[in-house]
């Protein structure tokens, strides 16, 4: 029986005391007991550390993006997704998330359930420690804001750990312009008007390894922008008619375009 392939993307930025962690906890047996064959990629965000070189020793593919921040990152491991790849994971690498619960956000999307599975925080399981108060209310404030304004059915706009059909993944990238860490409001707020279907599944959340790299004030600014400003946009008529000629086009066919 032919296996269908599993991206699995861990963007890096300094985070050797993490990344190791993470690979190990991939479920590989698990999924292949399910029919899946795993693809491990780590996106090394040009680290100053050794986290290229930790995972590269894990026997995992580790590819470079040189401008720094998550969405350069993310946008780069999207890019490096084939037609063959069945579904695309992603989780960051400091082991905040559990990838051993991977196949609960597979699941969803193998039945057909939906298009794109985004893992709950809120709804989930969190550690001591591991979700500050104030993080907490932000992240509560935003996904209530992208409840009533795009009618989107999550609750978890700033999860890091999503899964994705590959089709979807490969109809959505083209569109993604984020540098930084407003890639989740970005991917969210455009899939709901690329007409994708979207739900959340309740996961756990630990303490981080090593330091945080977001800078609340600055990147909360960012990220506020960015739902407000995609509100207003619609797909590019011309780049969706070139996906659909490429055969990656979803149901945004039945989209009005502008």
């Amino acid at each position: 029986m032919r296996k269908e392939k599993v991206a699995i993307l861990i963007p890096c930025y300094n985070e050797e005391l993490g990344v190791a962690k993470v690979i190990e906890k991939i479920p590989y047996q698990a999924l292949e007991a399910n029919g899946f064959e795993a693809r491990v990629i780590v996106i090394d965000n040009n680290s100053t550390d050794r986290t290229a070189e930790v995972a590269a020793s894990m026997g995992v593919h580790v590819i470079t993006e040189k401008a720094k921040g998550k969405g350069n990152a993310m946008r780069t491991g999207f890019a490096s997704i084939e037609r063959d790849i069945a579904y695309v994971t992603m989780l960051d690498g400091d082991n905040t998330y559990d990838p051993g619960e991977m196949l609960r956000l597979i699941e969803p999307l193998k039945s057909g359930f939906c298009d794109v599975v985004i893992g709950s925080r809120l709804g989930g399981r969190v550690t001591k420690d591991a979700f500050k108060a104030q993080n907490r209310f932000v992240n509560k404030l935003y996904t209530s804001l992208v409840r009533r304004f795009y009618g989107a059915n999550i609750t978890d706009v700033l999860s890091g750990f999503f899964a994705w059909r590959g089709d979807v993944v490969i109809g959505m990238r083209d569109h993604l312009q984020s540098g930084g860490f407003s890639i989740e409001m970005e991917m969210i707020s455009k899939m709901v008007k690329l007409n994708y279907a979207i739900y959340s599944v309740p996961i756990t959340y630990s303490v981080r390894e090593g330091e945080t790299k977001i800078e609340s004030l600055k990147d909360g600014v960012k990220i506020i922008m960015t739902f407000s400003s995609n509100l207003f946009w619609v797909p590019s008529e011309s780049l969706v008619t070139a996906q659909i000629l490429q055969g990656t086009g979803h149901r945004i066919l039945t989209q009005s375009l502008i």
